[in-house]
């Protein structure tokens, strides 16, 4: 029997000037890289509240100015488990920076540019999904 199991990864941004910066964040287990904020959805939790609950647990900020979904959904089956992973963009208020409080789960944090980000993240699904907020963004 396979455990479905739904998960969240948020691309927090911000703008500085008419250009957006990305939040990347290092896990503090041994052999991590540089990606998104991530977690689980809880049972009966709603998408907006998981966002909201994971931007406020791992780094502070309580209130996005905008909410970006990405529509590009990712699947996979791992063992016993079937992940099904939804992906958001956040944009943080300029004013809630200077209060940010990283979690204890990431050994570092970075603000990069489009093009300092998109290399450093290992994931294709990772550097998918910042291309098209990227996109969204410039379109916008």
């Amino acid at each position: 029997m396979t455990d479905l199991v739904h998960r969240i990864k948020v691309f927090v941004f911000r703008y500085r000037g008419s250009q957006p910066d990305y939040l990347l964040l290092r896990a503090a287990h041994a052999e991590s890289f540089w990606g998104p904020l991530q977690g689980p959805i809880g049972f009966g939790e709603k998408l907006d509240t998981a966002i909201r609950r994971e931007v406020l647990d791992d780094i502070g900020i309580s209130r996005p100015m905008g909410v970006v979904d990405l529509q590009m959904p990712g699947r996979w089956v791992l063992g016993d488990e079937e992940v099904i992973e939804w992906t958001y963009g956040f944009r943080t208020p300029p004013e809630s920076l200077d209060v940010m409080q990283l979690s204890p789960r990431f050994s570092a944090h970075r603000w990069a540019s489009f093009t300092d980000a998109y290399p450093s993240l290992e994931l294709e699904p990772d550097r998918a999904a910042l291309l098209r907020l990227h996109a969204l963004l410039k379109a916008a």
